[in-house]
């Protein structure tokens, strides 16, 4: 739990310290938050269940506005403290409507590669899925939003006779500069 909240710290330091130079220095102090040629990170933190077994869920996400509201990104998870080991990687498009003043909708896409250790001595294939997700992000001031939605994914690599797609819900914490 300390180092959960150790790099959310961290990164809201880091978000503070560089947000202020970029809205005194690039935006005449209009909010960078969504705004073209701005970046955002975010956090993940949280737990999950998988083979049977718990894990502690750490991530982090990096997205770069290439216009207004249109973000291309790339997230990150590693799930630990389970057997086997699981890594994310995936790249994203996201859209959020920037003409609304505190909630700001957003839809994306997405694409991702799960990669797994060892289980128990025997490799097991990484797999791919896609998917998207709607959501809203509440701005807290010129920087830092939190966001909530929906996120459907659909597994590439699946036996038919199992549920190949997963709905899930999503929080997100993003500091803008």
């Amino acid at each position: 739990m300390k180092i959960i909240l150790w790099l959310a710290v961290f990164f809201i330091y880091i978000g503070s310290s560089h947000t202020a130079f970029a809205v005194s220095a690039g935006t005449n102090g209009i909010s960078t938050a969504f705004s073209k040629d701005s970046t955002s990170v975010g956090i993940v933190a949280g737990s999950g269940t998988a083979f049977n077994d718990n894990y502690t869920i750490l991530g982090v996400g990096a997205g770069f506005y290439l216009a207004e509201g249109l973000e291309f990104g790339l997230d990150v998870q590693h799930w630990f403290s389970g057997n086997p080991s699981i890594t994310k990687i995936s790249p994203k498009i996201t859209y959020v409507f920037t003409q609304p003043k505190v909630v700001k909708p957003y839809l994306g896409a997405f694409y991702r590669r799960t990669f797994y250790g060892d289980y128990n001595g025997i490799k097991i294939d990484d797999t791919n899925s896609y998917g998207y997700r709607v959501g809203a992000y509440f701005s807290t001031n010129n920087s830092v939003s939190i966001g909530g939605g929906i996120v459907y994914e659909k597994f590439t690599d699946c036996n038919a006779v199992y549920n190949c797609s997963s709905t899930y819900p999503e929080l997100t914490f993003i500091v803008s500069f």
